[in-house]
């Protein structure tokens, strides 16, 4: 078992990267099918197993590896990489909770026009008006995310019309 496992390692390190290179790309660019996100997050994850088995059959070289510079040098450029990710950005808390901001979305979407248009600085009139235009059609009682979807319009083009109402 351990011998199969010692040939494998490489050619499964060698397909599970390409895998995760080709969905990592799509996934950076925003193109190919949806479940590309789910491939490279689970099958990167398998990755471990064979990266794991490689090193442990190449444990020696792999260690000698540590005694030059290039090593040292490697994994310095490759945390420094890294590090910025993990910074806050201006639009995001120390903790990123982006839970936080789609619960806030979704109330936005569940408001009408009246509950929402203060927040733009309009009326209820600017902003059904608005709606209108776009070709959303408001029933009474109607939330603003209902009205969108039955138009046809997704949450974030309706997101984008409802910032273009905002009056500052």
């Amino acid at each position: 078992m351990l011998s199969l496992f010692n040939r494998y390692a490489t050619p499964l390190i060698t397909g599970l990267f390409v895998i995760s290179l080709v969905t990592g790309i799509a996934l950076f660019f925003h193109f190919g099918p949806s479940g590309f996100r789910e491939m490279h997050e689970i099958l990167s994850l398998v990755l471990i197993v064979p990266f794991v088995l490689h090193i442990w059959k190449n444990w020696r070289p792999f260690v000698s590896y540590f005694k030059h510079a290039p090593m040292a040098i490697g994994l310095a450029l490759s945390l420094a990489m890294a590090v910025p990710f993990l910074l806050p950005t201006s639009s995001e808390s120390a903790g990123g909770d982006r839970a936080a901001m789609f619960g806030l979305v979704r109330q936005v979407m569940a408001a009408s026009p009246a509950e929402i248009a203060p927040l733009l600085h309009s009326s209820e009139a600017e902003v059904s008006a608005a709606l209108s235009e776009a070709g959303i059609a408001l029933a009474a009682g109607q939330s603003l995310g209902d009205a969108a979807t039955a138009a046809g319009v997704s949450e974030t083009e309706l997101a984008s019309l409802l910032v273009s109402i905002r009056k500052d």
